[in-house]
This record gives C-alpha cells, structure tokens and sequence, in this order.
C-alpha cells in the first residue's frame, strides 16, 4: 500500500476470518521480512486464544516473506496452509476485496494539508468497515453484527463521521 504521507510504501499484515470477514491487522511496516511475519502469526495466536482451534485452513499468497518458520507457527495449531497459484488474484478474492475497500476508503481520499499531519490509522478504519460495512452473503450483515440485537426501524437515522471524516456511519437514533 503506498501512503501518501511522505509517499512512502508500507505493507499492512492482515489475517481475515472468511465466515464472519474480520479483520485481525497484524502490523504495518516498510520492511517485511520472514521473522517478521512469523511472529506476527505467533502474536494472532496469542491474541485468537481458545478461538485458534477453530481454524482449519490459511489461504495465502506465495510472498518470499512468507517463509516456513511462518508455516511452522500455524502448522503447530493444526492449520493447513494452502498457498494460491501463481499469479491469480482470484484464488484469494476475499482479501483482494478488502485490499481494494481500503485503497478506496482510506488512501483515495486523503487529502494532506500540512506535512506534520499524520495518516490516520489503518486500525481505525479497519474498525469503522467491520461495524458498517454489509456482507451480502451475511445476508447484509456487518462481521461485528450481534444476532440478537433488536433493531427500532421508527428511530431516526444518525450520521457520524469516523477517520477523520473519511467514512461516514449511519446508525438508528438510540444504538
């Protein structure tokens, strides 16, 4: 992802859970390496829990920095890494999607006033598309959606602005 702030290259690690599409953003450097990235999964795993059980496959590229100490970390849980075939964006539609939302929502707007300013942070934005963002084949349901929430469709409708105004949340009045 090339950043306008200084227009310098930085790369964002990131881990999506197809089910439910969220997102774990696992670091962002300008230098990836292959223990970089293997201990990025070790902190995922740290992070995931009880919950990394539940993982049965890892879908990736082919990357150099993908290395197989990398393989190794996630091979230990039982994880079955699958590695996509050369030069098919396809075969990894899912975060090729999301690559493509945040180039949209996050770098296709920014807009730098002063050069002190700094960007705003993949985190957030991260954050605002897993509360907002509908997933038409979660039957238009955002990944942080709870099931069990009830929803008052009389409720005026609010609009917050999130990223530094770079994406904007609608909500019900009252959620």
């Amino acid at each position: 992802m090339l950043t306008p702030w200084f227009l310098k290259r930085l790369y964002v690690f990131f881990v999506m859970e197809i089910q439910t599409r969220r997102v774990h953003i696992l670091g962002v450097t300008a230098h990836p390496t292959g223990a970089w990235t293997a201990q990025q999964a070790r902190n995922l795993l740290m992070d995931l829990g009880e919950r990394a059980a539940r993982f049965r496959f890892l879908i990736r590229d082919r990357d150099s920095k993908f290395t197989a100490a990398f393989d190794d970390v996630l091979a230990g849980t039982g994880v079955r890494i699958i590695k996509t075939p050369v030069r098919s964006p396809r075969a990894n539609s899912f975060a090729e999607r999301y690559i493509g939302t945040l180039r949209r929502e996050y770098l296709d707007h920014l807009l730098i006033p002063r050069r002190t300013t700094p960007p705003a942070d993949p985190g957030r934005v991260r954050a605002a598309l897993q509360r907002a963002s509908a997933h038409q084949s979660r039957e238009q349901r955002p990944p942080l959606h709870e099931p069990g929430q009830r929803i008052d469709m009389t409720a005026r409708i609010r609009r917050r602005q999130v990223v530094h105004g770079l994406i904007n949340e609608y909500r019900r009045a009252g959620l």
